[in-house]
């Protein structure tokens, strides 16, 4: 998430400090605006990589930000909405949005989400390479000194998520929460078997450890 822009366009002063500070605990950098003309003037900078849009702003409303957007941007949005009738969340969809949430929410949902986005618009960007790792996000898979891992679909995502900020240690919630796009862990085995089925590929190509276990934390690259 490390030089990941994300704007939240909400007028609710609680509810837009709320995801900004989860947010930023989670590693992005975070931009606020309190009104749909204020976002699209945040909006002509075109530096964000993702929007956080509630529906019902003052003065020009959510859908008309939207429409706005998508005149001049394909950049993944997020609708936060406190209509949650049907017609309604097709209507959102159709005029743009990449996904919608709900009100109340839990924070935990949203940050899967906004992982689910960044997931699908990393496909169209380069690479990621640590040390002698790199991720290739066409085959799913992750090559070390000119040799295919073999990855699962969960180990390519746990890696990723890893290699996305290398300094920050994640915790097996976190992980889970973007591997699997599930925010419910029942047995934290799950990510450690995973962990360990990604040493074991990757010590058969070098003796350089990859993954550091934090103790009472989680996980992080071990630099």
């Amino acid at each position: 998430m490390e030089n990941t822009n994300i704007l939240i366009i909400e007028d609710n002063n609680d509810i837009n400090e709320m995801i900004y500070n989860y947010l930023n605990k989670n590693g992005f950098k975070c931009y606020q605006a309190y009104s749909g003309t204020e976002g699209l003037l945040y909006c002509k900078d075109d530096n964000y990589d993702l929007i956080i849009l509630d529906l019902m702003l003052p003065g020009m409303d959510g859908k008309s930000v939207l429409v706005k957007i998508r005149e001049k941007s394909d950049i993944p949005v997020i609708v936060l909405t406190a209509k949650d009738s049907l017609n309604s969340k097709v209507e959102i969809l159709e005029i743009g949005a990449y996904d919608y949430l709900c009100k109340p929410f839990e924070l935990e949902e949203l940050l899967a989400r906004i992982h689910v986005q960044l997931r699908k618009s990393n496909k169209k960007t380069n690479n990621m390479t640590f040390k002698k790792l790199t991720l290739d996000n066409q085959i799913y898979d992750a090559i070390i000194n000119n040799q295919l891992l073999q990855l699962t679909r969960h180990e390519y995502y746990i890696l990723e998520l890893l290699i996305q900020n290398p300094k920050r240690v994640f915790t097996k919630q976190e992980i889970y929460a973007y591997a699997w796009n599930d925010d419910y862990l029942s047995d934290d085995k799950t990510i450690n078997v995973h962990i360990s089925n990604i040493r074991k590929k990757i010590s058969k190509q070098t003796d350089e450890d990859y993954i550091k276990t934090v103790w009472g934390i989680g996980f992080k690259m071990a630099e």
